[in-house]
């Protein structure tokens, strides 16, 4: 029978001092980095500064029960903890920060499912299951798949033409574009596909609310009475699906994961369930956090968008400079295996390490003047925003070309788009997460501009 990561994972002890002495100061700060609320204002860039210079191994503390960790913020690091997968296990503690008691595993379902899914496998599971997804990540199917997302495209920008000129960029294109490319990747049916919306709203609430429920009623008073419910419906949906889809295959994403095996099994329901949150969660945020991103960052950057217009070719340089600025994945969690050393720092066996992307890709020894947007920077494609080794986003292709088609169309139609001034981030640890961007389409204080017809 299929072991579960769930059913043997590393549970916090509490820990508060680290086994070995911190060569490094643990600064300080009134942003705790493990609560989803000190991340309302954006990635902490002044910290993070602080970090790498002056302790990039620095022992963080947590709350209550949980057990403190070591934040890593050096691009070297950090790139060192994810090749050294024997000594920094992704399925030891799993990907969250903290692993509470089994008791307070509520809902259970989600807990487990966060755990139990191919983003958490160690080696050689994980790159087993890749394997048997691979084909809905080759150059050749997401080359198929971009006609059916350049016509989304077009759809989107007459449905932000519609609506403008100032309007929330994210609720009319960010959320819609990455929902209907997960929902084509998947054979999600067409009725179903605007529930994902409502489930990834919930999900990513869901940090702040096990962590600080209090705060979350304050901040939207139905939330905690509706969570359980929703979680529940969207695993139920999860499971009937991948039920048919073992009865019926179809040709879609869904199809091959209901099918997928481990140890020469048929998956089972936990590794399902970890499987449908997965996608629905990491299937969307990279996408969706850098495209709203990157219009903030074309505002602030008027000579960068200027060549762009000029010379579309650079598009694809623009999209990866503007990764790494965004850096929409926040963190991802690794345990030590065994004792072992990093950058001068002892790190105890079953210690946690928290690799922080934002910090990394703008650390100075690797991108000069790193806070600038510079799309002709030699080591452009260089950033972690989609990780590194083989925990490196199985999507990153996909999630390339629907930047690229969206840059291209967004500017050949609206060259002057400005972001207002007006963003709402989430109180999530994990993802960048731009809840609003308010933009004008035509540039602030313009309008349309007019049409000529050429005789």
């Amino acid at each position: 029978m299929t072991e579960l990561i769930s059913d043997k994972i590393l549970v916090d002890t509490g820990a508060k001092d680290p086994a070995f002495s911190a060569v490094y100061p643990m600064l300080e700060t009134d942003m705790p980095l493990w609560n989803p609320t000190s991340w309302t204002q954006g990635h902490p860039y002044a910290l993070y500064e602080q970090m790498r210079s002056q302790a990039p191994v620095m022992w963080s503390q947590m709350r209550g029960e949980a057990s403190s960790y070591w934040s890593v913020s050096k691009y070297d690091d950090i790139k060192n903890v994810e090749q050294q997968t024997n000594l920094f296990s992704s399925e030891r503690g799993g990907m969250n920060m903290a692993v509470p008691a089994r008791k307070d595993w509520k809902p259970e379902i989600l807990i487990r499912a966060s755990m139990d899914n191919l983003i958490s496998m160690d080696e050689p599971k994980h790159m087993h299951m890749r394997i048997q997804q691979k084909d809905f990540f080759i150059p050749a199917y997401v080359a198929k798949l971009r006609e059916n997302v350049s016509q989304k495209v077009d759809s989107l920008l007459d449905d932000l033409e519609a609506k403008g000129p100032v309007l929330d960029f994210v609720d009319v294109f960010s959320n819609q574009l990455p929902l209907y490319t997960l929902c084509e990747m998947l054979g999600v049916d067409e009725e179903d596909r605007q529930q994902v919306v409502h489930w990834m709203h919930y999900l990513e609430m869901a940090g702040q609310f096990l962590t600080n429920p209090f705060r979350t009623f304050l901040s939207e008073p139905m939330f905690p009475f509706r969570f359980k419910r929703v979680v529940e419906d969207m695993f139920a949906y999860g499971a009937k699906v991948m039920a048919d889809r073992r009865i019926n295959p179809r040709e879609d994403l869904l199809t091959i994961i209901a099918h997928s095996q481990l140890d020469n099994e048929d998956l089972p329901q936990e590794y399902l369930d970890g499987s449908w949150l997965l996608i629905i969660f990491a299937g969307n945020d990279t996408t969706r956090n850098s495209l709203s991103g990157t219009i903030k960052l074309m505002t602030e950057f008027p000579e960068q968008r200027a060549m762009v217009l000029s010379d579309p070719s650079l598009i694809p340089a623009m999209s990866d400079e503007a990764l790494r600025m965004v850096s929409p994945v926040k963190h991802m969690r690794r345990t030590a295996t065994e004792d072992t050393e990093l950058n001068g720092q002892r790190i105890a066996k079953d210690e946690k390490v928290v690799m922080w992307y934002g910090a990394a890709n703008r650390d100075p020894d690797i991108f000069p003047n790193p806070d600038n947007f510079d799309l002709t920077r030699d080591n452009v494609s260089k950033h972690l925003a989609f990780g590194y080794g083989v925990h490196k986003c199985l999507g990153q292709r996909v999630a390339q070309m629907q930047l690229r088609v969206s840059y291209e169309k967004l500017f050949e139609r609206f060259p002057n788009i400005e972001y207002t001034g007006k963003i709402t981030y989430a109180p999530n640890t994990l993802v960048h997460a731009i809840s609003k961007l308010e933009v004008n389409l035509y540039g602030q204080g313009k309008t349309k501009p007019i049409q000529v017809s050429v005789k």
